[in-house]
């Protein structure tokens, strides 16, 4: 099974997974969590990482007793905003001349150029609203550091963005996810919350299409 198959079984059943860790390492799953959010919002290499899957699973089982909620919250929040703060430090230290490149080691070039769009488009909000769209809410922060925004501006919208997306995300896992219905068809409501994250992203690039296709005929 390859790495992309074996990503996408995960990602579908992440809450059995989350089972398996629970039971293997206990307390230690909290500090499991807390590195793959930060990985997933801190380090560009990693934009593959089910965030919005395992804040939702997380928030099921806290709901059965198997993890404490609260203490969830407080992870995913620290992680989250850590998270997007290394990455943000990372992309000022590297600076505009990686978005000139066309081939860039361990990064995906296209998903970069896509997040410098998606940041151009929205300016600060941009790290609010990524949060919400796998992929973009990876790349986001580091465009913002390459272009130099502010920090104090910076962590105003990286607090307000990560406080929006995990009590978003955790508190339906925790209300919702024990459902019968939820739990029976738990890979269903990935693949939907994925399709759902995904929306302002495809509506985004029609835009963009139909603002180039515009152009064209107009030249």
């Amino acid at each position: 099974m390859s790495f992309i198959e074996n990503l996408i079984n995960v990602v579908l059943h992440i809450d059995k997974y989350l089972n398996i860790i629970i039971q293997n390492y206990g307390l230690w799953t909290y500090g499991i969590i807390f590195l793959i959010i930060f990985c997933e919002t801190g380090l560009v290499i990693t934009p593959f990482l089910p965030g919005d899957s395992i804040i939702f699973a997380t928030g099921a089982l806290a709901s059965e007793g198997m993890l404490e909620v609260f203490t969830l919250y407080i992870i995913f929040f620290l992680a989250a905003v850590l998270g997007d703060t290394a990455n943000y430090f990372i992309g000022k230290k590297i600076g505009t001349g990686i978005l000139e490149k066309e081939n860039i080691r361990f990064v995906n070039k296209e998903h970069l150029d896509k997040a410098h769009r998606f940041y151009e488009k929205h300016g600060s909000m941009a790290i609010v609203l990524g949060r919400f769209i796998p992929i973009i809410r990876t790349f986001v922060p580091f465009i913002a550091g390459i272009g130099e925004m502010s920090y104090s501006k910076f962590i105003t919208y990286n607090v307000l963005g990560g406080f929006l997306w995990v009590s978003l995300f955790l508190w339906g896992g925790y209300f919702f996810g024990s459902l019968p219905f939820i739990k029976r068809n738990f890979s269903y409501v990935v693949i939907a919350i994925i399709i759902i994250s995904l929306i302002p992203a495809v509506v985004t690039f029609v835009r963009e299409r139909k603002k180039d296709d515009t152009v064209d005929a107009e030249i």
